[in-house]
């Protein structure tokens, strides 16, 4: 084993989803807690021995989590808000992340510029900090006891402490005089441990610091953890983009080694100089933990000669860029694949190698490398030369399309629109809809795979998911619902039900990424250019538009959120796949029109999502995901009412921008925030409509009637009720059909019960 190699972190849901089931089998109460240990320990083994058998010296323990690691290490500081206070074990843990029948569920949001959530942190001044290393030794242990000695994965006080919230309010710093002692004593009960203990600190908000206050508490902090133990060799790791103004500070502490992400942070190179000169290691990412494609092994090779001109080679460790969560867990799934597109992908298992073959290669030279990894190395450069002359990669035809482009806006401004679109589609104020997709039942699951495996017929299918459609129609009439849909059935994913039917698109069978709890996605990756064959949801729309009299939404993901939910393409600019996939969104929405959809919701769940980490890099970043959004909408004429729906997002800094995509109407996820987003929109004048979700989707608790008429109401105290439309938090193809029923019964109880108040 090399211990010149290195992974930030690994995947845990098991290259089946293991973890997945046994967690909803739990949940469902088909199996006990303890099954749950007994898999997800099964899980952890098996991880340990894939990096070890793949020659990784530092791998981690601590990086697996039954939920999330921000929650783990929130439970590990005694971080537990107050109506929780109650529960204990399992029952507490989960409730904190899902919520009960008693307790709303903590807030989740976004993992920096990832698809993955993480569970917000809540603190309060009156909270007493207690450490709980339990989890952490006992993975540590479990490790060595299979003769794997882990470096143990921490998520870093400073990072722990930015990504929480203060229930009054205020500054989350703080809380460190309160929480980096109990920080001091984790480390001094590992440092019992073994001779050495490698301990690494995740800290990616250092790649978004600049502000001097927050640089300030990085020495003092570092300072007091590396005097802890001389036994315990302590590595600060950051990810995601540069570190730099960070890294200036921590090469002035007593930190062992920094973890620093060369894929998306190249201009973490402008510190190569100092590092050098300080004699620390560095954990050199530079294999992608965030990307499918195989590595460029030559290209990675150049990058490292270009770091050992600065850094001793004794110093440099090749490192994954950041954990391999972010990527599916193995090929070996893979076997439907077209065998050329396979060839061009590595998935986590498959850096693995990469890691090994470019550490040896950086270290030996091309004529140290053994025979095996002289194969290795053949057969990589073989594969990426293969890409890059592919005839599948380039369409001139796409191209020229794109470089045509002449409309980039839609008739009329709001004003007009909406002046034309309220008597046409006579909806009342406090306008009841949801988001779009109905829960995915087991039968409409079978079927489709079913379809898939060509078990059964094409007629057979489409008669099944229209079974389900006329059922969605039936039940949204009965319960109250005014503004319809169809409730995709027929759709796998949000993204990839889309890619399934674009050129330029690939598909994995197994190529599933966490993206909270147990909640697994599997995006579609772009290998060419992008174009629309066919309409693609045209059939489905106007079928379910002709069982009812009410009005069916069209619904569309946009092109922003195709792309940043998708592995894309890294030979051609991001800007550019975006806007060949802008061109085919807006051909589908004339479709929908012309057939006569009336309201068509364009889904941007993943516009902030995409927002660069640094300041400099914002501007431009807006500037083409709003013209791109803008192309796709930009064939509706005024009487076409545009909506859009975005997912957990801040929106206090890109309220401008969110006007300037010009949607009709936009709905948001409020439920767990309050009305804090939504007074951003009062403060900003925002024009356009809103629907904020009035209960939380995440979480199984069924709200009452009372607890919605109250969210309204609150609702009513920042916008008027001519601007605003009710909704559910996000769509609820999540959820069971025992949870949706009476939630969204109540939910319309509720509008009419605000409705007849407001009519006094």
């Amino acid at each position: 084993m090399s211990k010149k190699t290195y992974v930030v972190g690994f995947p845990r849901i098991g290259e089946q989803r293991e973890l997945k089931k046994v967690l909803e089998r739990f949940w469902a109460r088909q199996c006990t807690f303890d099954e749950v240990q007994a898999c997800a320990k099964t899980l952890r083994q098996r991880h340990w021995e894939y990096q070890r058998d793949a020659g990784i010296g530092y791998i981690s323990s601590n990086d697996f989590s039954l939920y999330d690691t921000m929650l783990d290490t929130a439970v590990m500081l005694g971080a537990i808000p107050k109506r929780f206070a109650h529960l204990s074990g399992e029952e507490r843990y989960f409730a904190m992340a899902r919520g009960n029948q008693e307790c709303v569920a903590m807030e989740m949001t976004k993992w920096f510029n990832t698809n993955y959530h993480y569970i917000v942190p809540e603190l309060s001044q009156e909270d007493t900090y207690r450490l709980d290393a339990t989890k952490v030794l006992a993975e540590y242990e479990e490790a060595k006891a299979l003769g794997v000695t882990t470096k143990i994965n921490l998520i870093g006080p400073i990072t722990f402490l930015g990504l929480s919230k203060r229930l009054d309010g205020g500054d989350t710093y703080e809380f460190l005089g309160k929480i980096v002692p109990l920080y001091e004593a984790l480390l001094a009960e590992i440092s019992q441990r073994d001779a050495t203990v490698t301990v690494q600190f995740d800290e990616p908000i250092f790649v978004q610091v600049c502000d001097p206050k927050l640089l300030s508490l990085i020495k003092p902090t570092y300072d007091r953890l590396c005097a802890v133990s001389d036994t315990i060799k302590l590595i600060v790791t950051t990810y995601f983009e540069h570190s730099n103004e960070a890294t200036r500070v921590l090469l002035n502490t007593p930190v062992w080694g920094l973890g620093l992400d060369y894929v998306h942070g190249i201009q973490n190179l402008d510190m190569l100089e100092d590092i050098g000169a300080s004699g620390k290691q560095l954990i050199a990412g530079v294999i992608d933990g965030r990307n499918i494609w195989k590595n460029d092994i030559q290209k990675s090779h150049k990058l490292l000669d270009t770091i050992g001109c600065h850094v001793a080679t004794e110093h440099i460790i090749v490192a994954s860029s950041c954990s391999l969560l972010h990527t599916p867990f193995t090929l070996k799934y893979e076997n439907e694949m077209d065998d050329e597109i396979k060839n061009w992908l590595s998935y986590a298992v498959e850096k693995l190698d990469e890691i090994t073959l470019l550490s040896e290669y950086f270290t030996s030279g091309k004529t140290g490398l053994s025979g095996t990894l002289q194969q290795a190395l053949q057969a990589n450069i073989a594969a990426n030369n293969s890409r890059k002359t592919s005839p599948r990669i380039h369409d001139k035809q796409v191209q020229n399309r794109v470089k045509s482009i002449t409309n980039f806006e839609r008739e009329g401004s709001f004003e007009e629109r909406i002046a034309v679109q309220k008597p046409l589609l006579q909806y009342q104020e406090l306008a009841i809809t949801t988001i779009g997709s109905f829960p995915q039942t087991p039968q409409v699951r079978q079927a489709r795979r079913e379809f898939k495996n060509g078990t059964i017929t094409q007629e057979v299918y489409k008669a099944q998911m229209k079974a389900y459609i006329d059922d969605c129609v039936a039940f949204q009439e009965e319960c109250g619902i005014e503004i319809l849909v169809h409730g995709e059935p027929e759709r796998n994913d949000m993204v990839e039900y889309f890619g399934e039917q674009l050129q330029g698109y690939g598909f994995s069978q197994n190529g599933w990424v966490q993206s909270y709890g147990s909640r697994c996605v599997k995006p579609p990756f772009i290998y060419g250019d992008i174009s629309r064959p066919n309409p693609m949801t045209l059939e489905w729309i106007t079928y379910a538009q002709s069982q009812t009299d009410r009005i069916m939404k069209g619904m569309l993901t946009g092109p922003v959120t195709i792309l940043n939910w998708s592995f894309v393409r890294d030979d051609l600019p991001r800007d550019e796949v975006s806007t060949q996939i802008a061109v085919a969104i807006s051909d589908e929405i004339d479709d929908l029109q012309q057939a006569g959809i009336k309201i068509i919701q364009v889904d941007e769940a993943a516009f902030k999502e995409g927002y660069p980490l640094r300041q400099d890099k914002i501007a431009d970043y807006e500037r083409w995901a709003v013209r791109d959004f803008k192309i796709a909408v930009s064939s509706a004429k005024k009487q076409t009412q545009i909506h859009t729906h975005m997912c957990y997002s801040e929106f206090n800094d890109i309220i401008r921008t969110i006007e300037a995509m010009d949607a009709d109407v936009i709905s948001i996820e409020t439920a767990r925030s309050g009305n804090e987003l939504l007074k951003i929109f009062k403060e900003a004048g925002y024009k356009q409509e809103v629907g904020p979700g009035v209960y939380d989707i995440h979480s199984p608790r069924i709200p009452s009637v009372e607890e919605i008429v109250e969210q309204i109401e609150k609702l009513l105290e920042v916008l008027p009720k001519e601007q605003l439309w009710i909704n559910p938090d996000c769509g609820l193809k999540t959820r069971k059909w025992e949870e949706v029923r009476p939630s969204l019964k109540n939910m319309v109880t509720a509008v009419h019960r605000v409705r007849e108040k407001l009519s006094r």
